[in-house]
């Protein structure tokens, strides 16, 4: 995560840790209209995080913008929140350093388990074989209420961006988290990623 962290505000010259996670909010059996703070705005282009480089050349998937099936807002809330359950309390956490003897690699879980942007990975890639659109599902990196480098999964729903946390199993609106976003792949082309530096 550290090097995550040295990457994080190079536009500003800071030197920030992220590893991302990404996200998502309960609204069940309502139907909202977002506005535009429900949605993480984009800042300016960034690079990805150090771990993230070779993410589309490793995982396909994980860059995807191709819609698949076409499900209504409270079919793909339902879907998620069972995945979200599942993958949290299926993964072990487990350090990189632990696993790989490195501070930061970006990959899907083994069988011993993985860290936080591990988590959003198994989620998205378990998200997209369900049927939801890959654009809708975005990594971020964020500072976590500790100040300290996390990932999580957002998931970009009608009524708003929704964090998938593997920290938790409750899927919150981003405004809810109290986290630090920093980066996430941009909506539009995944491949990149956008700076955020949005407080929630």
């Amino acid at each position: 995560m550290n090097s995550f962290v040295e990457q994080a505000f190079t536009a500003t010259g800071k030197v920030l840790g992220v590893c991302a996670i990404l996200a998502a909010v309960s609204v069940v059996g309502k139907s909202v209209e977002a506005s535009e703070g429900d949605f993480i705005r984009s800042v300016a282009s960034t690079p990805p995080p150090a771990g993230a480089r070779q993410l589309c050349r490793q995982y396909s998937w994980a860059c995807s913008s191709t819609a698949s099936v076409a499900m209504t807002s409270q079919q793909e809330l339902q879907i998620v929140k069972r995945v979200n359950r599942k993958i949290n309390r299926t993964t072990r956490e487990v350090t990189d350093q632990s696993q790989y003897r490195t501070v930061e690699r970006w990959a899907l879980p083994t069988r011993r388990g993985g860290d936080c942007e591990d988590f959003a990975l198994l989620k998205k890639r378990d998200l997209i074989r369900a049927g939801i659109d890959p654009s809708k599902l975005l990594i971020a990196t964020v500072l976590d209420t500790r100040r300290n480098a996390h990932a999580v999964l957002v998931y970009r729903s009608a009524a708003g961006d929704l964090v998938l946390d593997n920290l938790t199993n409750t899927i919150k609106p981003w405004s809810d988290t109290r986290y630090l976003f920093l980066r996430m792949q941009d909506p539009r082309q995944p491949e990149n990623w956008v700076g955020v530096y949005r407080r929630s």
